[in-house]
């Protein structure tokens, strides 16, 4: 499930090169995602530390 805007316009951009066999544009999409969901646990465990140390 997305928890952001730019989640979501990520996971339409996804969607739309599906739905357009863009397969440029499918990738973009995912390739995306993967960045805001890495990102996400990056900022996840820095507060953990934070909150550890």
């Amino acid at each position: 499930m997305v928890k952001d805007k730019h989640g979501l316009k990520d996971k339409i951009k996804e969607t739309e090169g599906k739905l357009t066999n863009d397969k440029l544009r499918e990738a973009e999409g995912k390739a995306q995602v993967a960045k805001g969901k890495t990102k996400a646990k990056i900022n996840k465990s820095a507060e953990d530390i934070k909150r550890k140390g």
